[in-house]
This record gives structure tokens, sequence and C-alpha cells, in this order.
């Protein structure tokens, strides 16, 4: 083939700038493996239908391994002047094979062709982050397990609120992640579609079967609108969304390990293989995984931005402006993708600061809803307990006390309910256990809670004992 501008009617080579602006092989080659696949199943259904000779199908379907192989042996010479991805490997195959090579593309336009490689690898890709996602949750399944007797302040506004089992924490994490999943899973779900068959835009006159191709390559059936299978991108802003959400819960998570980290909490001690030192404080241990991840966050939101902008004025059906929808995408996917490597292997190896966790609930007034609590079972009515409950603190405050040290004559002084069995009450264990509902932190609870998150695993498919091994996980502290 020519290394002019694709297709007869041009005479003159494209402008350098305009092939340097407009080329996207740069980015897309990453494709191959998808559009060896979607190309295979087209000439299959070709020669199955007479369109083409079978002894041609044969070839091309033989070049194209020929092809794959030279690439992941990189042999692959990409030329930006063939524009992308689906070019070169056509003129590569055709340059092997002969002019059989030239009737691949026959009832077939780079329209459909690249939103068949596309759903092919966001599918693949939504499979590979789920897996991504379950290895973090298992090793936080096994965090969990380790640290069922850590009691620890959970907050709300950042403030000491009521005391919670580190293992409740945990769990709390996993359940974020496993909907994420879920996003994950019913992204990939809706776009099992196969557009091979659209072309351009219109179809094609040729007596193509598309039910075969789709089922081919594993969709459960073709899309059924032409117009719309060239101009539907959805599939992409689902998937990244769902990557976006996922990225903004790691953050979090990334967030708190940040905190749990410093001098002011000592909740965590990440271990040396994820962090770093400073270039002139030689006693810093920086948790800059974790704030990378944080930071990272950004990008993967722009990201999805950049697709929902990218698509707002768009008239059907293809427009070059989709061809921008790759580098968003796979950036997305990387981003994630690594910052679920780095968060299971710094939580795997992570030391948890019992003690600090359980100094950290004898300042802050954690007790006081246990207070009121306590009123409630003595008939009084919420409202009037939380008051009692809030006049106790600002008393303990002004003497510099914590709940537990003031006199019983002073509870009395506020409500003559009160009786000396209200410091029982006041014991974090006892308040924490308490908590017997549903999702509660009650230990039982969490146990269960722990053995149920360990069978939706189970239902994944997941070995979590292998994967927390690998990562260096333990039931402890």
């Amino acid at each position: 083939m020519s290394d002019k501008a694709w297709g007869g009617r041009f005479e003159e080579e494209i402008d350098d700038v305009a092939l340097r602006f407009s080329e996207s092989v740069s980015f897309d080659h990453r494709l191959y493996r998808e559009d060896i696949e979607g190309s295979v199943a087209h000439v299959r259904m070709l020669a199955s239908r007479g369109i083409i000779p079978a002894a041609d199908a044969e070839k091309i379907e033989a070049g194209l391994g020929q092809v794959k192989k030279e690439i992941e042996a990189g042999e692959f010479e990409w030329d930006v002047h063939k524009e992308d991805v689906h070019m070169n490997i056509e003129a590569r195959l055709t340059a092997n094979i002969g002019d059989a090579g030239g009737r691949l593309h026959t009832g077939r336009s780079r329209n459909d062709q690249v939103a068949t490689d596309m759903r092919l690898w966001v599918r693949r890709a939504c499979h590979e982050t789920s897996k991504a996602v379950e290895g973090l949750v298992a090793v936080l399944s096994v965090r969990a397990a380790g640290t069922v007797d850590v009691l620890m302040p959970g907050y709300t506004h950042l403030q000491r609120a009521q005391p919670v089992r580190l293992a409740h924490h945990l769990l709390a994490w996993a359940e974020m992640l496993l909907r994420d999943r879920g996003r994950l899973e019913d992204a990939a779900r809706r776009l099992n579609e196969c557009p091979l068959g659209a072309g351009a835009l219109a179809a094609t006159t040729f007596p193509i079967d598309r039910e075969a191709t789709a089922a081919a390559l594993g969709f459960d059936r073709p899309t059924r609108n032409s117009l719309d299978t060239v101009a539907d991108r959805d599939f992409l802003v689902e998937f990244v969304a769902a990557l976006a959400n996922c990225a903004v819960h790691l953050s979090r998570i990334a967030e708190e390990l940040v905190l749990w980290s410093s001098q002011e909490y000592g909740f965590v001690r990440m271990s040396d293989a994820f962090t770093t030192g400073s270039s002139m404080m030689p006693q810093k241990k920086n948790p800059d995984m974790a704030e990378l991840v944080r930071g990272k966050t950004g990008r993967v939101v722009g990201d999805l931005v950049t697709l929902l902008v990218m698509l707002k004025g768009l008239p059907l059906a293809y427009n070059r402006d989709m061809q921008e929808d790759k580098p968003p995408v796979f950036d997305a996917f990387d981003t994630v993708t690594d910052s679920l490597a780095v968060l299971t292997g710094a939580i795997a190896t992570a030391r948890f600061g019992v003690d600090a966790m359980r100094a950290a609930l004898a300042t802050g007034f954690l007790d006081a809803t246990e207070v009121a609590d306590y009123l409630v079972t003595k008939g009084v009515p919420f409202r009037d307990a939380h008051h009692v409950a809030g006049r106790l603190v600002a008393r303990a405050v002004t003497d510099a006390k914590t709940l537990s040290e003031l006199p019983l004559d002073v509870y009395r002084e506020e409500h003559a309910a009160f009786d000396d069995d209200v410091y029982g009450a006041l014991d974090m264990e006892t308040a924490v256990e308490r908590r017997d509902v549903a999702g509660g932190p009650k230990r039982a609870r969490v146990e269960a809670a722990i053995a149920e998150l360990r069978e939706r695993l189970t239902g994944f498919s997941v070995d979590i004992e292998t994967i927390a091994r690998a990562h260096g996980a333990e039931e402890r502290p």
C-alpha cells in the first residue's frame, strides 16, 4: 500500500504537522490484540457466507497470526504515516500475504472496527480492574480478621465520635470497593453488544452474518442501530465513571492512611517498601505512595470530564473527535490499576498502632452517647438525655476530667436517674458490644461480616490465602 493519504481521491501527501496532529497509532497500538481478534472473526464470517474465497480467508487468518507474533516479539515497526493500529496491521498483513490481505476489510469500516476493538478492550479491562479490586478486598478481609479485638475512635468531621473496632473500619473500606466492582461488572454487561456490521454508519450491502461475529467474539448480540453503533461511546463513559468512583474511594482510603501515619495519630506505621525519606530531614518517613494515590485521583476524574466534554456536542454518527476517547480511557485504567496495586501492598504490610488507638479512646468524650443512652434505658426521653449528657461533658471539660472520672454526685446533680452502674456503661468495650445490630461493630457482628465477606470473595473465585501470602498480609494488628 502507498504511504499517501488513504483513498484514491488524494494525490498529495498529508502535511507533516497534520500527520503529527492526527495520528493515533502512538496510543491505539495497544489495541492490537483486540483488532486482530475482531479481524479473525470477521474474515471467518466472510468466508462462511461466501463473500470472499475460503483460501483467501485462511491466508488472512494465518497472516494475522504472524503479525501478532511480530508485534509481541517487538519486531513490528509502527508507522505513523498509516495513522492508526488498524491500517498498520492491514498494511503489514498485505505486505506479508499479498493481494488476499486487501479482502480483509470487505463489508467493514474503521468506524465499526474501532468500536468493536474498544468494546473488547474495555470488557477485558473491566475484568482486570475487578480482579485488582478483589485483591485489595481480600487483603482487607485478612487484616480485619486480625484486628477484631482492636478498638479505635470512629470519627465524624474529623472529631472523635464513638468507639468502633478497627476491623469494622477496614470492612467499611471493603464495602466501598465492592460497590466499585459492581459498577465495573454492570458496565461490562451493558457494553457486551457487537458493533461489527454497522459499517461507516449505514451497515453494508454484503450479506454478512452479524450474529455469527457477535457470538465468535463473546458478545451477547449485535448492536441494534448502525448509526448509534458508530456514534456510541457511552460504554467508555460508564467504564471511566466507574474508575473515577473507585479512584475517589482509593483517595479517601489513602487520606486516612496519611492521617493515621502522622505522629499526631500514630494509628499506622507503613512499611519501608511503600514510603520514602526526605532529601533534607533524615528522620522523615513519608507516606508518599498513599499521597500519590490521592493525587492521581484528579487525573482519573479529569479523564472522565475529558470524555464527557468531547462527546457533548457531537452529531451522529462518527466524528474524528472520537479518536480522542482512547488516551483518557487508557490513562484512567492504568492509573486506577496501579493505585489498587499500591494500596494492596501498603495495607498488607502496614502495622497498626494498637496502643495509640486505645489511648485515643480516653480523650474526646467518645462515651458521651453512652451517657445519653443510659438515661434512655431509665425512661428519660432521648432529647432530654442528650441535653443532660452535653451538660456533663461541659462539666468534665471545666474540671479537666473524663466522664468516667466525674463523681456520682455530679451525675445526680444533672439527673436523679443516674446510679453507680453508669460507670459500667462508659467502658469502651461495653459500649461497642452494646451495638448489637446488623452492620454494627459488636464483635459477633464483625466476625459474621468478615465471614460473609469471605463468602462473597469465594463466590468471585478469589483465593484469599494465596493473595494474602503474595502481598505479605497476615492476620495481625
